[in-house]
């Protein structure tokens, strides 16, 4: 038989107090219960660990070599107890956090600084890339929370941090660089640049809806695989396109965004509903914080 933790609380009591009506009163429990107990675990041991006489109680040389360790795993198990709770208050372990590239500038650095403030023995792991491996990770379980534009794909939670203008990004010195705001139809005529279609269908299909909401099907004259590439061929006059104003923070020359009337963009945190981490509930109570009272997207 192992002895009972509770057991060696009772002999170190006991040792301490020297007494086993001192250690009855510190311990809260009947003499006569604690008597009891400390000869089963003599008994489990093998071993005499108390002399009792009508003066106290005193250890035997065995019970001498044997304190010692009966407060180390004592000890071990008050630790063991408090890494436990930590953990279940998410305060501890690893999470791994997923940007979407084009968020990554500004989004990132907040969010991190934020949670190592909040939670610094808590290890984060980060990374950014395109939208297509972003979902894949989460889905595949790589990442434990992304931070991401919709439309996503079925099977995810999410919470939006961020809602912003939708812009038309025009060359320097278009005809309508200096409006205050257009309609997308303003840019019927317009030659156009985009990203591939097979980058992420369900943006492509929200495009295609919003396009032909605004009568029009859009003449896509290249296509580029990301947003900095989109930014240099509009910047290069090749042609005109939409993105969230925070895309502006990726260049600041040769390229004008003007608001398309009515358009937003929502920037989201998503994470798989399985995920029973503790600490990603915190961490997006903190990331939800930071977003309700930081304009996130000039906070990088």
């Amino acid at each position: 038989m192992t002895p009972e933790l509770r057991q060696l609380r009772y002999f170190v009591a006991v040792a301490e107090e020297a007494s086993f009506t001192g250690a009855a009163r510190r311990l809260r429990i009947a003499q006569q219960s604690l008597s009891q107990q400390i000869t089963v675990l003599e008994r489990i041991l093998g071993a005499k660990l108390l002399h009792r006489d009508s003066r106290g109680s005193r250890l035997t040389e065995v019970g001498s070599l044997f304190l010692p360790e009966a407060r180390a795993v004592l000890a071990r198990n008050d630790d063991a107890l408090a890494v436990l709770d930590r953990a279940v208050r998410g305060e501890i372990g690893t999470l791994r956090l997923g940007f979407l590239t084009t968020t990554a500038n500004y989004l990132l650095p907040p969010v991190v600084r934020a949670v190592r403030d909040r939670l610094p023995d808590l290890v984060l792991t980060t990374d950014d890339t395109q939208i297509a491996p972003l979902v894949d990770g989460l889905a595949r379980g790589r990442y434990d929370l992304i931070f991401t534009r919709p439309p996503l794909v079925d099977g995810f939670e999410t919470r939006t941090l961020i809602t912003e203008e939708v812009c038309a990004v025009l060359p320097e010195g278009h005809r309508l660089a200096s409006a205050r705001e257009v309609k997308l139809a303003d840019l019927a005529d317009e030659p156009w640049v985009l990203t591939p279609r097979g980058s992420w269908e369900p943006w492509h299909r929200r495009y295609d809806s919003d396009f032909e909401a605004a009568g029009f099907a859009p003449r896509v004259v290249q296509r580029a695989a990301t947003v900095q590439g989109l930014l240099g061929l509009v910047a290069a006059g090749v042609g005109v396109t939409r993105l969230a104003r925070s895309s502006h923070s990726l260049r600041r020359s040769g390229v004008v965004f003007v608001p398309l009337a009515g358009e937003t963009a929502r920037t989201v945190a998503a994470w798989s509903p399985g995920n029973d981490k503790p600490a990603l509930r915190g961490v997006l109570d903190i990331v939800s914080e930071l977003a309700a009272g930081t304009d996130l997207t000039a906070a990088g």
